[in-house]
This record gives structure tokens, sequence and C-alpha cells, in this order.
């Protein structure tokens, strides 16, 4: 009777470090992206209304996780324009294009990783764009829905984010998830650890009127 307890504990501290071990979702804690096959041909960046250019205090970043833990990164070389129609995000357009050579995460070595061919492949696929379709009132925010040019894969994504327009300009806000495999980004990790399909995208952005830009 003894030994039969001391098993049983011993099996339930296991479990316990375990459990413990492994690292939670982060794509649990956002909204995920809808993404769709890009059917139509982006519509050209829109010129009318007043351009601001997303500069400084802007930021791209993503959470990559696997089992075991979670990576920070994101791309520090980057430039976009939102062109605001009558006030209104609703009329508006968002265009981003992102120098995917300029990659960061917070290991090195990871760094170096993400831009070879198993992931990013950055010598062959140097830039990414996306180029808002839509922008659509939702409740307090917006839901915006573009085509995203990743990894040399072209799909359409709905994602929410928080669009504020002020007299200096305009901050648009988001975080959400989308699935690397939907962009060919299929490296699996290590049999023991895993990568997790889902990443986070993390948007900060600033604009301001283009002749202070």
């Amino acid at each position: 009777m003894n030994m039969t307890r001391t098993t049983f504990a011993t099996l339930a501290a296991g479990l316990l470090i375990l459990g413990s071990a492994a690292c939670s979702n982060p794509a649990d804690d956002v909204p995920a992206a809808a993404v769709s096959d890009a059917t139509t041909t982006p519509a050209p960046v829109e010129t009318t209304g007043q351009t601001f250019k997303i500069g400084e205090g802007s930021a791209i970043m993503f959470i990559g996780s696997k089992i075991t833990g979670q990576h920070d990164g994101g791309f520090r070389g980057f430039e976009g324009a939102i062109n605001l129609v009558d006030q209104d995000p609703a009329k508006s357009q968002v265009h981003i294009t992102i120098d995917t050579t300029t990659l960061w995460a917070d290991n090195e070595k990871l760094t170096g990783h993400l831009m070879s061919p198993d992931f990013f492949d950055v010598a062959n696929f140097p830039t990414a764009t996306f180029t808002s379709t839509e922008i659509v009132p939702e409740g307090d925010d917006y839901k915006v829905t573009g085509t995203l040019d990743l990894h040399g894969v072209t799909r359409t994504i709905s994602f929410p984010a928080s669009i504020v327009v002020s007299p200096d300009g305009v901050t648009v806000n988001a975080e959400f998830s989308i699935m690397r495999f939907d962009f060919d980004i299929i490296y699996p990790g290590k049999t023991d650890d895993l990568i997790r399909d889902e990443v986070v995208i993390k948007l900060d952005l600033a604009a301001v009127p283009a002749t202070e830009a």
C-alpha cells in the first residue's frame, strides 16, 4: 500500500514537472486572422486624400513559440503610408513594404535560422507587402482586410485593429495570429520540441503628415 502511494505520488510529480515545462501558446490570447486565397489583384495604392507616412515610433513584431518556450522578433526596416480620405479610416487605405532582411529575434542564433530557407528565406524573398482592400468599423475598432504577400505567397487576411485619427497623425494598433503554414513556412522543429503553427503579429504604427515625415 505504501509502495502504491509512493508510485502514485512520483507519477503525479512527474506530470506536474512536465506540465510546468510546457510553454503556453501566446496565440491563445489574441484573435486569429481570417486567411483565404487572394482571388483578385490587389487594388492600386490609394492616392486621394491626405498621405501620412509611417515612420518613427512604429514597430512590426511577432511572437513564435514551441513546446518549451517562445521568442520575440520583428523587422527593423519597413516603410508605408496611410492615405486618409475625409478623415475616415473606412474610406482610407494602408500600404506597407517590409525589408525582411532586417529581421531580428531575441537570440542571435535564432535570427540567423529565421532568415534561412527553413523560415523566411530572406535571400529569395527580401520583401513582404501588405495593402488594405477594405476597412470596416466594428464597434469601437475596425476590421482591416487586405492582401499580404509573404514568403512568395499571396493571401487575403482580415484582422481587428484600433485606428485613431488625430490632428497630429494616425495610429494603428493590432495584435492577432496567423498560421505560418498558410505562407509555406513549414519547418517543424525538433521532434521533441515542435514549433507551433500559430504566430502572433503585433503592429504598432504611427503615421504623420507626409510633409512632416
